[in-house]
């Protein structure tokens, strides 16, 4: 069987094809991602004011679909289309837009042979928990299928789930501390285990977002002079921007100053480490906590535990540290000395060292600070807890992110009991044979060393 989910991130969609065999729908471990295809342009919520042009867009990516499905798995192969933060934003922003491009996009979707089960806007909350369902469920921690066949309920530990999006990022892990927060409160049930998992979505710390609002601080500060030093650009790199393209966002727009949106404002790279880690932590509030524990912003979070996996926009960044600057990340310093090191080298060698990458080079050094200072000032990992998260696009073959939970909970593949037993039944076959076979072996053995002891002795 198949299914469908496409991922309307803030930046750009991906369509997602799994499979699974028909006879195992309940089983385990056995959805994998059969095939993937990015949709050119950006993400849907760009088009606001064109709305049919957001359905149009898919179509290369669902064209692509019709040949990885079989023709005749097409009609029951559920479609789905979820939007993240880009959508939350323009929800918030233009709400009658928002829901002209749902309705523009759910046009194209209805005109393919698939079944089509609605394109709505995820709230920060299950984009969270589903991406936590999906790295769990791929890394088997909630059950397991025994080399006999039998249902295993390992006695692992879950994994947090850390998500780096364009317009957000959510923290969401299982804890057994209390959760004074009711809204950051989700209680699973997933094959007859009970799970309290904390999770939190910070809408506008999303990697564009927080480049857009890092801008309006910067400019703030030099009160939209012609000219503004960047910190966090190399040396060498400059580039002019309108006020217009920095505060087209609900995240920037109570910054707006009282000037023409088409003023144009330069920006000259500086190349300064300590001066962008400054700018960049001013777009957190570490003062306000009316909690016992609070990550930023007056957000309640109990303390991290356990291990974590941090996928998208975090994988990319740690990943860039560790093939373009061919830097180690294992404690928190060095990430923080490796994102120094991207601030002090100018924009010809970052150029030199990764041309492909010229669109996002100039944003790595504040990018990789902002992650610094996200993990242990934000969300408070340390020397002790910092090793404990593994940057990863994917487990196995596919893809972390919260597509795959998606449609494992609306397909209801993830009971919230336990399996059934006819799994348990040939698991207790198994143990029978298995123990006659080995009570048969040892009688075997015992009557071979009665055999040579006897002829041993009738020969002296």
């Amino acid at each position: 069987q198949y299914g469908i989910v496409l991922d309307a991130g803030s930046s750009h969609t991906a369509m997602f094809v799994y499979k699974w065999p028909a006879d195992k729908e309940n089983d385990t471990g056995v959805v994998s991602e059969h095939s993937m295809c990015d949709v050119d342009g950006p993400g849907i919520s760009s088009y606001s004011s064109n709305p049919p042009a957001a359905g149009t867009s898919l179509k290369q990516c669902l064209n692509q679909a019709l040949r990885a499905v079989p023709k005749e798995k097409h009609m029951g192969t559920p479609l789905y289309l979820g939007a993240t933060a880009g959508m939350r934003l323009l929800n918030i922003a233009d709400p009658q837009a928002s829901n002209a491009v749902l309705r523009a996009v759910a046009a194209t979707l209805k005109t393919y042979p698939f079944d089509f089960r609605g394109a709505k806007i995820l709230s920060g909350e299950e984009e969270g928990v589903f991406g936590w369902v999906t790295a769990n469920y791929l890394l088997e921690n909630f059950i397991k299928r025994g080399w006999l066949g039998e249902w295993i309920q390992p006695q692992k530990k879950t994994l947090g789930a850390m998500d780096f999006g364009g317009a957000s990022t959510q923290i969401t892990f299982e804890t057994q501390d209390p959760i004074e927060n009711p809204r950051n409160k989700v209680m699973l049930k997933l094959y007859g285990q009970a799970y309290k998992v904390y999770t939190h979505s910070y809408l506008c710390y999303g990697r564009d977002q927080v480049l857009k609002r890092l801008l309006s601080k910067l400019l703030q500060a030099q009160s939209y002079q012609a000219t503004v030093p960047h910190p966090c650009w190399p040396m060498g790199y400059n580039k002019s921007l309108s006020l217009s393209s920095i505060y087209d966002s609900p995240c920037t727009e109570k910054e707006m100053p009282n000037l023409a949106l088409n003023t144009t404002i330069t920006l000259v790279g500086t190349g300064n480490g300590n001066l962008c880690a400054l700018r960049v932590s001013k777009l957190f509030n570490f003062t306000t906590c009316s909690y016992s524990h609070c990550s930023f912003d007056g957000v309640f979070q109990p303390k991290v535990s356990g291990n974590f996996i941090a996928f998208s926009a975090f994988f990319y960044t740690v990943d860039f540290i560790q093939t373009v600057m061919g830097r180690s990340v294992h404690l928190p310093n060095d990430l923080k000395s490796a994102a120094e090191t991207i601030c002090a080298t100018s924009w010809s060698e970052l150029l030199q060292k990764a041309p492909k990458l010229e669109k996002r080079l100039p944003d790595y050094c504040a990018v990789s600070m902002f992650v610094y200072l996200l993990t242990t000032r934000g969300y408070n990992f340390n020397n002790h807890s910092f090793p404990n998260i593994a940057f990863q696009k994917k487990a196995g073959e596919t893809s972390i992110g919260w597509a795959l939970g998606y449609m494992l909970n609306f397909t209801n593949m993830i009971p919230a009991e336990e399996p059934s037993s006819h799994k348990s039944i040939l698991y207790n076959y198994w143990v029978i044979l298995i123990l006659l076979f080995v009570v048969t072996t040892l009688m075997s053995l015992v009557t071979a060393i009665c055999l040579l002891r006897r002829s041993k002795s009738s020969a002296i």
